[in-house]
């Protein structure tokens, strides 16, 4: 090769570096369009976690509306130390996108973290973001024996056959009490264990009137209190497969345990001047004046606010949430029983992780996962306040132990007991039924007996909610 051909092809060799883009090597991002009109994408080289229906992961928001503080406080900052090699991208649901939002700029997550309860059907399969992944879990490691029980079934009744998600915890439900309503009454404290009768008596000597002050002695909500109903009911009969058309759909809630769950706590709402508003009047909700009622069956993520944690109260709330904890002292007790000696409280009210079959980083996803239910993830949930599902000595000793704010309580009832497991759901599909009739349209307001309201709810409210929902082209 002559110089001048060797300087030209030297000349376009330089050209060929120089045209090479400076980002060549970087990883691909989509754009992810929102209502907010908020800037938000995910890149090829992250690892996409997406959280919904914890309302503490909403509490803390930016200027773009992204809501990550109290995942990263909680666990987040904890995940990514364990997986320095992994790139993690998290966000919250709604902030500042949304389900849809993801399906239709073709972004699927790698982890997602929901309510298996209700979600699973009602979201994540129209999505496509579920399937079972009972081989998956076994050759990644993930014993779920080790979990709680009730919660693992909980997923697997939601499933069709499968396994669908692994949980992760549960946002408890509790007996919260205000100490200085029972002092002020000279009243003993409710105990862990006690049951329905024992807290009706409380509730009975609670609501009173104390010169201008009305006291109320007890709320549960009613629609949670079936839902998570303590007998392991489930309101579903079984069909000819795991999927039955709208019109196959059966129901029964006529039966003994439901007219006994009923029952328990229809005594409670007939109290004189105890009415149901919400449980949110523990600390004021919609009462005038806070710290007037006694008792209330709320979840953990509360008790947290209530105690005064800023991580988990919304941003702008904080002075006044200090000011209404003034008129209360927190006692915190387990959920009632229906029976003495019984150690079942409520169903898992859980938040489960899932992996979309086409995650993009599967593998990757399952040692996140795993890592999630090990000792040391669980453990650390514990410390924040968080009730987990892996249930070790290690575990259970250390709740709360990294927040301050819990550091006076007794909460040696957040693992008092079991969950109650859901049984015989087999061979059924699962739809969001509207068991709040039950109590909040035909007890509360339209003044029928308990029997009355589960036999109008099963024969006529039921079915025609799942017409109406099969009509709109629903099929969950």
């Amino acid at each position: 090769m002559n110089n001048k051909a060797r300087g030209l092809a030297l000349l376009a060799l330089a050209l060929t570096v120089v045209a090479a883009p400076a980002n060549a090597s970087a990883a691909a991002c989509k754009d992810v369009p929102n209502k907010y009109n908020k800037p938000f994408s995910v890149c090829d080289d992250e690892l996409f976690v997406f959280a919904a229906n914890y309302k503490p992961f909403e509490a803390t928001a930016d200027d773009n509306r992204q809501a990550s503080k109290v995942f990263d406080e909680v666990i987040g900052n904890k995940l990514r130390a364990a997986f320095p090699d992994v790139k993690i991208k998290y966000a919250t649901w709604d902030y500042p996108v949304r389900y849809e939002d993801l399906k239709k700029a073709g972004v699927t997550p790698d982890i997602v973290i929901d309510d298996p309860r209700t979600r699973i059907d009602r979201d994540l399969e129209p999505l496509g973001w579920v399937g079972d992944l009972t081989p998956s879990l076994q050759q990644a490691g993930i014993d779920l024996s080790k979990l709680n029980k009730a919660a693992v079934e909980l997923v697997k009744s939601r499933s069709d056959g499968g396994v669908y998600g692994v949980p992760l915890f549960i946002d408890e439900h509790v007996l919260l009490y205000n100490k200085k309503i029972f002092d002020r009454f000279r009243v003993p404290y409710p105990k862990a264990g006690q049951t329905y009768d024992e807290a009706y008596r409380l509730a009975k000597k609670l609501t009173r009137d104390d010169g201008l002050d009305h006291y109320k002695g007890y709320m549960q909500h009613p629609d949670q209190y079936l839902e998570f109903n303590q007998l392991g009911l489930y309101p579903f009969l079984p069909a000819t497969s795991e999927e039955p058309k709208p019109e196959d759909v059966k129901v029964s809630i006529t039966g003994a345990g439901w007219k006994q769950q009923v029952e328990s706590l229809y005594r409670f709402l007939m109290i004189p001047r105890n009415e149901f508003t919400t449980v949110n009047d523990f600390l004021k909700g919609d009462m005038a004046k806070p710290g007037h009622l006694a008792m209330a069956v709320d979840t953990l993520s509360r008790l947290n606010m209530y105690a005064g944690r800023e991580l988990f109260i919304e941003d702008g709330d904080e002075e006044q949430f200090k000011e209404d904890a003034k008129s209360v002292s927190i006692g915190v007790s387990t959920v009632p029983v229906l029976k003495a000696g019984s150690k079942a409280v409520y169903q898992p009210n859980s938040r489960a992780a899932f992996i979309p079959p086409a995650a993009p980083h599967k593998d990757q996803a399952l040692r996140i996962v795993k890592w999630l239910v090990s000792e040391e993830a669980q453990t650390e949930l514990s410390k924040q306040g968080i009730k987990a599902v892996l249930q070790t000595d290690a575990v259970v000793s250390n709740f709360g132990k990294s927040v301050p704010e819990l550091a006076g309580l007794d909460t040696s009832a957040v693992y008092w007991g079991e969950n109650a497991t859901v049984q015989n759901y087999q061979n059924t599909e699962y739809w969001d039924l509207p068991l709040w009739q039950v109590f909040r349209q035909h007890v509360l307001r339209d003044g029928m007996t308990p029997e009355q309201s589960l036999t109008v709810t099963e024969q006529d409210g039921i079915p025609a909610y799942i017409k109406a929902q099969a009509a709109a082209g629903k099929d969950w």
